[in-house]
Parts: C-alpha cells; sequence; structure tokens
C-alpha cells in the first residue's frame, strides 16, 4: 500500500491556526503525531482551496486548487432527493471536482474524505484508495441503498468516537458497517498545558469556548447562573456564531446578551479568538463547562480543556462521555438545575477541584495526538 496520505478537507475550509474549525484541527494534530515518529513512514498532504487563509500548518504539504462554489440551500436539497432516488448527488460532485481535478497529477494516494461521503464513488475510477473520515453524522440524509452505491469505494470508515461509529454503522449496509472503525480525537499537549502557577482570584471563573449556538448550549449555562446567584464566581463566554471575531451578532448571541444582563453573576462575552491564543485562554480559567444539547461526537474543546487541567463539567450526550472518562462531571443535557449543582459543587469544594485537575491532565496525556495517529495508523496498515 502507498505511503502517501492526502487530507481532502471540505472545500472551502482552511488549514491554518486562524480556524476553530475541528477538521483542520484534526488533520493538524494527526499529521504532527506522524512527523514525531522516530522512523515516519506516511508522508501527509493536504488539499486545500487556494483562497483560504493563511498563515497554515506546517505539519502537511499543501496542493492547492480553486473551489467551486459553495452549494446552495435548494442545490444540497435536490441531491438528497436525487441520492434516495437512486440517482448521483450532482452538485456534491461539481463542489469536488476542482478537488478530485487537483488529485491527478499526484502519486497514488490513500485519500482521507472528511466529511465527504462523495468522494469514493468520484475516485473509484483512480489510483488512488479512500478512507472516508466521519468527524459528525454525515450519513443521515443518505439511504442504505445509497450508501452501497457511494461508499464501496471506502476502503474504511473512520469515526471520531465509539458513539458516533454506532450511528454511522447503523445507516449503513452490513457489508459497510464492518468497515467501521475508531480514531479517537486528540490533544496537543505541548500546547495545552496547565499554568506553571495557579493565580486565584476573588471569585470562581467559569468558562464556556465554542460557537455560540443554541445546540452548544451556552444560554443554559447562563439560566445555571441564574439559579445559583452567587456573586463568588463569574461566567466567560468566549465564541461566535461562526469563526470570525468581527463578525455581527446573530439573534441568538443577541439573547445571551439580554439573558446575562439580568443576572448576579458577572458575565464576560468574548467573540471567537485564534486558536493560537486558547491555549492562554484556558490557562485564565477555574473551570471548564461545556453545555451541549446536540449528540457532540467528541468535543476537541474538551480534551483542551483537559490538557490545561481544567475541571470539567459536560452533557452527558454523544461521544462526550468518552472523551471525559471519569475524570470530570457528567450531567443532562439541557439542564440548567444539575448543571448549577456542579458548578457549586466545585465552587464550593477546592479539593475536588484539585483531585479533578489532576484527572484531567493524565486523561489528556492518555489521549494525545500519537495516541489518535497510532489508532489510524493501524487502520492503514491493513488496507
Amino acid at each position: 500500500m502507498t505511503d502517501r496520505i492526502a487530507h481532502a478537507l471540505t472545500p472551502g475550509d482552511h488549514f491554518s491556526p486562524r480556524t476553530g474549525s475541528a477538521i483542520p484541527t484534526v488533520v493538524h494534530g494527526l499529521a504532527g503525531a506522524a512527523a514525531d515518529e522516530r522512523t515516519p513512514r506516511y508522508t501527509h498532504q493536504v488539499l486545500v482551496d487556494a483562497d483560504t487563509y493563511r498563515p497554515r500548518y506546517s505539519t502537511a504539504s499543501a496542493i492547492e486548487y480553486l473551489a467551486a462554489a459553495p452549494p446552495s440551500r435548494a442545490a444540497r436539497a435536490r441531491d438528497v432527493l436525487a441520492g434516495r432516488l437512486g440517482l448521483p448527488r450532482m452538485d456534491a460532485a461539481r463542489v469536488y471536482a476542482p478537488l478530485v481535478a487537483a488529485l491527478e497529477p499526484v502519486p497514488p494516494s490513500v485519500v482521507i474524505a472528511h466529511n465527504a461521503p462523495v468522494l469514493p464513488r468520484l475516485l473509484e475510477r483512480t489510483a488512488h484508495r479512500t478512507v472516508l473520515y466521519a468527524h459528525n453524522d454525515i450519513l443521515r440524509t443518505v439511504t442504505r441503498a445509497e450508501a452501497r452505491r457511494s461508499l464501496d469505494g471506502a476502503a474504511a470508515i473512520v469515526c471520531v468516537s465509539a458513539d458516533l461509529a454506532d450511528v454511522t454503522a447503523d445507516r449503513l449496509p452490513p457489508m459497510l458497517a464492518g468497515r467501521v472503525r475508531v480514531v479517537d480525537n486528540g490533544v496537543d499537549t505541548r500546547q495545552f498545558t496547565p499554568p506553571v502557577v495557579a493565580s486565584p482570584g476573588d471569585r470562581l471563573r467559569v468558562l464556556f469556548v465554542g460557537r455560540t449556538i443554541a445546540d452548544k448550549g451556552p444560554d443554559v449555562l447562563l439560566q445555571a447562573a441564574l439559579l445559583l446567584d452567587r456573586d463568588d464566581l463569574e461566567v466567560h463566554i468566549v465564541g461566535s456564531y461562526g469563526f470570525a471575531r468581527d463578525a455581527a451578532l446573530s439573534r441568538y448571541e443577541e439573547g445571551l446578551r439580554r439573558q446575562a444582563a439580568d443576572l448576579r453573576v458577572p458575565v464576560v462575552f468574548e467573540p471567537f479568538v485564534d486558536r493560537a491564543l486558547l491555549p492562554d485562554l484556558l490557562r485564565t480559567a477555574d473551570v471548564f463547562v461545556a453545555p451541549s444539547r446536540w449528540r457532540e461526537p467528541s468535543g476537541l474543546t474538551i480534551g483542551e480543556a483537559l490538557a490545561t487541567g481544567l475541571p470539567v463539567i459536560a452533557s452527558r450526550v454523544g461521544g462526550i462521555p468518552e472523551v471525559l472518562g471519569d475524570t470530570g462531571i457528567l450531567v443532562p443535557p439541557d439542564n440548567p438545575a444539575a448543571l448549577a449543582e456542579a458548578i457549586a459543587h466545585l465552587a464550593d469544594d477546592h479539593a475536588a477541584r484539585a483531585r479533578l485537575a489532576r484527572a484531567a491532565r493524565a486523561r489528556a496525556e492518555a489521549r494525545d495526538w500519537s495516541h489518535s495517529w497510532g489508532q489510524l495508523r493501524a487502520v492503514l496498515d491493513v488496507l
């Protein structure tokens, strides 16, 4: 099998620390861990739109192309209907056509199709082999019959958690379900480290980092703060609707600020920050909260909080329990009372915070990117 890997990002996605997008972070982590091996076997390249952000990560060399216009909502709907009727998803093929063309001069490689179930079929007549890499539930609009047609050329189907693997396998015919493998999301434990000296403040600093959308649940955190009604803690909500620091507020974000205005607990909002600033930001916190409503496949920021030695309170949904193990506090999703109780417990029990902080760092060290790369390499070695 070839030792060349070509990561196919979603057209228009940025292979840069300027974005908080999960897929580029995962590719950067895996490629970096592969390069750190004593005798690296695999070389990593990344297919990326030439017009995307710079600077780029240096862990994978770029194969540039000019991306097609993104699909419209109507085009996506037409593709879903076409798939159910047994027809090709023509607009998805249009979007990925420049990427496929960019692969033509590339020597035979394993193309890792990140969230791109259309690619195995588009590449089936080439010398490349394809691995589908699912970062979330990408097959929710795909019937089993369409999956059989579209994914037969996928040598393996990788999922970022066992929970997502179960969801994905359930959507596949048995012949494809048997190709599903798990590669956990890792964390950079050299970049994300605990503070050298903790600087206790007058208030417990509770931190949320992520997209400020309803699925991520920052409003649940504010509801919990209302129930707590105490002045010995403060809430910091860091993030934006998207990945642009200067973007206008969404209606949901405006609602968060109205919600915060009625609280006794101080609330600080900060828009999206570049990933390069995230380690220092996490080191300013005392507790990290991830109150997701949706079935989060994994949760990269949770792993980064663990590596920083932060006690973590998170929703018991999706793949989050796999990330936390027994090193954090899990609460039911969309349950402000349970979240408030967990925050109060950590606010009142310094020993519990210290115990969770030690366990958090140990958990992250056991699940760094070298662990993830070892899992992926085990998949690739037997193709």
